[in-house]
């Protein structure tokens, strides 16, 4: 006989955890003692930090911003054609005299900079009391004379210069005797091209008259002393009008040699005591001249003295002139 095996279900125990919160008002005013302490805890921590900080910037107020040792009482300026010593005082705002650390030193550089006469700047604090300011001014080239710019045709204060990077800027009082005796490059008025004061001069024919000026310069140093104006003619000539108000052509390109011929032709009618009208520099040979009816008394120019062999001679070296009277 075989025993019948039963197997009985195995019975899992199930543990339930029965949580209950007893709440009474005095485990409630205890709660609220402890995030009280808390909360009074933070603040004081707060109320000490805030403390050391405003002592610490009340220190700061006394030792600088209101020691009257550190108020501004030099102003070390270089010597420029641009601003003074007054005028700088009018931007930084001296009445009352300023704290030296109340000086906003990179918004002054930023106004300096931003004025169209000044190339760079530069503004620095020096202790206890001394502003240092450096201003680097534009180089001016020559004068621009252009219809439709709203500034004057004049070698005068307010009218337009134009520097070595050829960026437009008015002239100054202080910066015209510098100026007075550069050549003025007359541009005509083109809506593609406008000048803007303090930005360069895009047109395209300031590049073919500076250089031209730049040739007549690098013959000769003392050019301005002799060049009254240029402009471009046409498409392929130049005019260079002189301080005697001859009229000299002169084609795109071979400055050096149109200029060495202009130099002789002048110092040879300088010599010889008779002005010239116009000068056709372009052909290299048989240079076409014009001539004034009025004589003119000898006189010394700039350039180089004639040699011999040229003394005895009637034409200009380099290329021979072929004079006409008027």
């Amino acid at each position: 006989m075989f025993k019948r095996r039963t197997t009985h279900p195995r019975r899992r125990s199930r543990s339930k955890v029965l949580e209950v919160r007893v709440m009474s008002p005095r485990i409630a005013w205890f709660g609220f003692l402890n995030f009280s302490t808390g909360i009074f805890k933070f603040c004081a921590i707060l109320s000490v930090l805030a403390g050391i900080g405003w002592g610490v910037w009340q220190g700061v107020q006394r030792a600088f911003y209101q020691n009257p040792d550190f108020s501004l009482h030099v102003i070390d300026l270089n010597p420029n054609p641009v601003i003074d010593e007054v005028g700088l005082a009018a931007i930084i705002g001296i009445d009352p005299v300023p704290n030296i650390f109340a000086i906003d030193v990179d918004g002054l550089t930023s106004t300096l900079k931003g004025m169209p006469s000044v190339a760079d700047a530069a503004v620095e604090r020096h202790l206890p009391g001394k502003l240092q300011v450096r201003i680097t001014p534009r180089v001016p080239r020559a004068w621009i004379s252009c219809l439709g710019s709203g500034f004057p045709a004049s070698r005068l204060a307010g009218s337009l210069l134009v520097d070595l990077s050829g960026i437009a800027y008015p002239c100054t009082e202080s910066g015209l005797p510098a100026a007075a005796k550069l050549p003025i490059i007359h541009l005509p008025a083109s809506a593609e091209h406008p000048i803007t004061v303090g930005h360069p001069v895009s047109h395209p024919e300031l590049g073919h008259c500076f250089r031209l000026l730049d040739s007549a310069c690098e013959a000769d140093p003392n050019a301005a002393d002799w060049i009254d104006s240029i402009q471009q003619a046409n498409a392929w000539s130049i005019q260079l009008v002189t301080r005697q108000g001859a009229t000299a052509t002169f084609g795109l390109g071979d400055h050096d040699r149109q200029i060495q011929n202009l130099r002789a032709a002048m110092d040879h009618s300088n010599q010889k005591g008779y002005l010239i009208e116009t000068i056709n520099l372009i052909p290299k040979h048989n240079i076409p001249i014009t001539t004034h009816s009025e004589p003119v008394i000898p006189r010394a120019v700039p350039v180089k003295e004639p040699s011999q062999a040229d003394a005895h001679d009637s034409a200009p070296p380099r290329a021979r002139a072929v004079v006409q009277k008027r």
